[in-house]
């Protein structure tokens, strides 16, 4: 652990978006003791992404620090649903649903984290216990006015949308998770300020040192503008391919990439504006971006999978090169064969038709290794073509 406060604080403080109360922080640390650090994740979604592994990676970063982690899978709040950002009532998930996600949350975090210093819990273990009585006593340290003062909940009472009583007791069992695990400091999205908030009202009614709270920024996605989102197709999955975790990273902007690097990497500062310094002397940023890609594969993969897809990189983008095992698509015919922009979107190397379009106008769209712009043109039945789509987008399309 880092003995001097202000090394602490600024490992502490990379990336994030606000920490709540600093002066408190200090006093924790300058105790020498380990803090009990808390980030709870409710398993909603089974397969996690780069933008749910920023917490992860700060928890990381404390934990090398010596710092206790309390990764809390929230199996109970899952079956409430978190309301936060949402502008309507979202469906619980069943027991079964919840359980299956936190299984593979459980496989997946480790990634991340070291397991055997890790202390993983469920809210279940506590919450499932707690009697009408319990539960009435908790929600009332808190009123309903100052529920509505979450920006969310404000929204639907002044439009008339329906809030449910479960939705409004979510940040107080968030809170009581705080209580219950003692927690020095909580992690979470920018989203969730309110709900920490809360865990340290409720600490200091259960006459507990309030926690400290930590909140790191939503992950812009790979379209530059929204955050990563499964949904928005912007995403790079943790379980993806090797060959596609690294196409997509060298696929982000120069200037996006310096966000990853700070919140993703755990390179220092120090080495990253030193990066920084080179290139604005002229280095190239693509070299930047191989390096941090070769590091995010090998935290996933592997240091073998991380080299393989640096060739095969290499060799696609520089010699036109067809990668190895793209996928195989039989598409039927109408009427003796197929439209190419059907093609497209029917094989999945388009979105939608709008988007075939658009790529063909823009010369985005090869068959065969040659370029098209013909919008009408039909691929006969009985036909098989290589088709690829930008630079990373292959598949194999049979006409039946």
């Amino acid at each position: 652990m880092p003995k001097d406060i202000e090394e602490q604080l600024e490992i502490i403080r990379r990336g994030c978006d606000e920490l709540l109360v600093e002066k408190e922080l200090k006093k924790k640390l300058s105790t020498g003791i380990p803090l009990r650090i808390k980030a709870g994740f409710d398993p909603t979604a089974p397969d996690l992404h780069l933008g749910h592994t920023v917490l992860l990676n700060k928890m990381r970063q404390l934990q090398d620090m010596g710092h206790h982690i309390q990764f809390l899978i929230g199996d109970f709040t899952g079956m409430i649903g978190d309301p936060s950002g949402k502008n309507a009532t979202r469906p619980p998930l069943t027991r079964e649903q919840v359980a299956e996600n936190a299984k593979t949350y459980t496989d997946q975090v480790f990634k991340v984290l070291k397991s055997d210093q890790t202390e993983v819990a469920f809210n279940s273990k506590w919450m499932s216990q707690l009697n009408v009585a319990d539960l009435l006593k908790i929600a009332s340290t808190y009123t309903v006015a100052r529920m509505l003062e979450r920006d969310d909940f404000g929204k639907r009472y002044q439009n008339n949308q329906p809030i449910s009583i479960h939705e409004l007791l979510y940040p107080l069992i968030q809170a009581y998770d705080s209580v219950m695990l003692k927690a020095d400091i909580e992690l979470g999205g920018t989203d969730q300020k309110f709900n920490l908030l809360v865990g340290r009202e409720l600490q200091k009614h259960f006459n507990q040192p309030p926690q400290c709270i930590l909140t790191m920024p939503l992950l812009v996605g790979l379209d530059g503008v929204n955050k990563m989102s499964k949904s928005l197709n912007n995403y790079i999955g943790i379980d993806e391919a090797a060959e596609e975790i690294f196409g997509k990273i060298m696929s982000i902007s120069d200037e996006l990439m310096w966000q990853y690097l700070e919140l993703l990497s755990f390179e220092s500062l120090v080495t990253i504006r030193k990066w920084k310094q080179e290139i604005e002397q002229g280095r190239n940023p693509r070299d930047i971006k191989v390096i941090f890609a070769k590091e995010i594969v090998t935290r996933f993969h592997n240091k073998q999978d991380a080299e393989k897809s640096i060739i095969n990189f290499e060799a696609r983008f520089k010699h036109g090169a067809i990668p190895e095992n793209i996928p195989e698509i039989k598409l039927h015919s109408e009427n003796g064969g197929l439209g190419i922009t059907k093609i497209l979107k029917q094989s999945g190397l388009t979105a939608s038709t709008s988007e075939a379009l658009r790529m063909i106008e823009q010369k985005g769209v090869k068959l065969n290794s040659e370029k098209i712009s013909d919008k009408s043109l039909k691929l006969k039945l009985g036909t098989t073509s290589v088709i690829q789509v930008g630079k990373r987008r292959f598949a194999k399309v049979t006409i039946l």
